[in-house]
């Protein structure tokens, strides 16, 4: 069993049950659609994003994740269509997405650029890409995300995978998280909202 098998196995869900607080303040900013949520774990955002009233796809690498995430789903009275895949397999249809949402989706730098770029290419003309990372800066905080600095997401790396979007926010920001047992506390964040054109 994976890290991540094994974390949202636990009895509580590991990253509470509430949504992202960036992406509740901006969920707003994507038109109607569907969306798609990537490295969604047990399905918080997705379930949200579904009360919104979006047809949502959850794609995470981990299927015991997933069942917590059709789990939360059923108890909210929401559908949530769940996708067990690696993210360095899974193909974003292009042109399909009025929004696309990474939360706490951290990769390595070079599968992270490649799901970035199929990322923009998934959005319609008008459909927004919503990120929050932990910003190279988490380390010295300790409260959540990946010790390996190489998998924490610097903002001017975005700003070049992302490139074909318009930025309606980039920004670099301290905030308090607290979301579940793993993310507790003070944290370096880094927060993105960016549109495709519809020109």
């Amino acid at each position: 069993m994976s890290q991540w098998d094994e974390r949202y196995a636990e009895p509580e869900f590991a990253y509470g049950t509430e949504p992202n607080g960036f992406l509740a303040a901006v969920a707003c900013q994507i038109p109607p659609g569907p969306v798609l949520c990537l490295a969604e774990g047990q399905g918080r955002n997705a379930v949200y994003l579904a009360q919104r009233g979006h047809a949502v796809t959850a794609v995470d690498q981990s299927a015991v994740g997933l069942s917590r995430a059709a789990e939360l789903a059923a108890r909210a009275s929401v559908t949530i269509e769940c996708v067990a895949a690696d993210l360095a397999d899974f193909d974003i249809a292009p042109g399909a997405w009025a929004g696309i949402v990474s939360i706490w989706a951290h990769l390595p730098a070079a599968l992270r650029a490649a799901v970035h770029r199929r990322a923009v290419a998934g959005l319609r003309p008008g459909g927004v890409f919503i990120l929050e990372a932990y910003s190279p800066r988490q380390l010295s905080f300790g409260t959540g995300g990946p010790r390996d600095a190489a998998l924490l997401v610097p903002r001017s790396a975005l700003e070049d995978e992302l490139a074909g979007l318009e930025f309606v926010l980039a920004q670099d920001a301290e905030r308090e998280v607290v979301e579940g047992r793993y993310h507790r506390g003070a944290a370096a964040v880094v927060q993105v909202l960016a549109r495709r054109p519809v020109r």
